[in-house]
């Protein structure tokens, strides 16, 4: 094989960039510990990655950081295939990484999971009509939405940002995945090129949202909002000040999608867009025979790893 793949034990700093999904940062807030390197002919992709040992075994399997961090990419060559590469240094049963939105994929072969609704400064704005009357009647009833650049923000714009993120994965029974702590969230703001955006009605917050600068666009990070505003749901509001600070950055926007293709989520994201974007993720078995052998016996419903599938009961 000309190409070849090694771990780097440096908690993802080598692949560390000016990025939201790469920066320092965010790469110590999600954990990462290792940096995986892909060197092919005229090419290199640097990808940070969360190694995670495998119970009961000596072997070892890995899972990029949340969001959309890819790898930085140097050289001009092709991406190279999975199957081309020498991965036995890494010493990994398999890789679950996600891709970035824009920009070479460190690996050939991405499967595509869906689409993210996109907001382009370039083009004319789309908001679905309804939405549009809904964020005049909030402004009419008193909100608005202060935007802070991230290293800004006050502890109160973080508590009330910590407040309706929170109520809202409850309201919607998110995993303990997706429930992230206090200092998880100043990680974030501490990126330079981060914002929170807050809406009030007079002192009270109502809905808020974490945007990040990331490959090229502007991503709609986290957000929610408080019990006690769901009825106004000015979270409306705060995606019409997503999309001006776009259009102030000259840099598409990001919604992401839904939980599932189609669902509410989504179709409420897509009354903001003018635009779509594929989300990718390579799901690479490094070591066939180990992944065989972990996950006979397993149904795993198209979950990758498949011996990670979550079992029922």
């Amino acid at each position: 094989m000309d190409a070849a793949a090694e771990l780097i034990a440096d908690r993802g700093v080598a692949a560390s960039s000016d990025d939201l999904f790469r920066s320092p940062p965010f790469l110590e807030a999600e954990g990462v510990t290792h940096t995986l390197k892909v060197d092919s002919r005229e090419r290199s992709a640097l990808v940070p990655v969360i190694v995670r040992e495998l119970a009961g075994t000596q072997r070892l399997d890995a899972v990029s950081p949340y969001g959309y961090p890819g790898g930085l990419v140097s050289g001009s060559g092709p991406a190279p295939v999975a199957a081309a590469l020498d991965w036995s240094a890494t010493g990994l049963v398999s890789i679950f990484g996600r891709e970035r939105l824009a920009g070479s994929p460190w690996l050939a072969g991405a499967k595509q999971r869906s689409h993210v609704c996109v907001h382009d400064p370039a083009a004319p704005r789309r908001v679905r009509a309804r939405l549009a009357e809904q964020i005049r009647a909030n402004r009419r009833a008193g909100w608005s939405v202060e935007v802070r650049a991230g290293p800004e923000s006050s502890a109160a714009d973080r508590d009330a940002f910590a407040l309706a993120y929170e109520q809202t994965m409850h309201g919607v029974g998110a995993a303990p995945r997706y429930f992230f702590g206090r200092d998880y969230l100043d990680a974030v703001l501490a990126f330079e090129a981060s914002w929170l955006l807050v809406a009030r009605r007079g002192a009270d917050p109502g809905a808020a949202a974490i945007a990040g600068r990331s490959d090229g666009l502007l991503h709609y990070f986290l957000g929610g909002t408080v019990d006690s505003a769901r009825d106004a749901s000015p979270f409306k509001n705060v995606v019409a000040a997503m999309l001006d600070l776009a259009d102030q950055l000259s840099l598409p926007l990001n919604l992401g999608g839904g939980i599932e293709p189609g669902d509410g989520l989504e179709r409420f994201k897509r009354g903001f867009a003018n635009d779509r974007l594929a989300f990718a993720t390579q799901e690479v078995v490094c070591d066939p025979a180990e992944y065989e052998r972990l996950s006979a016996g397993r149904t795993s419903d198209g979950f990758f790893p498949a011996y990670r599938a979550p079992t029922s009961g």
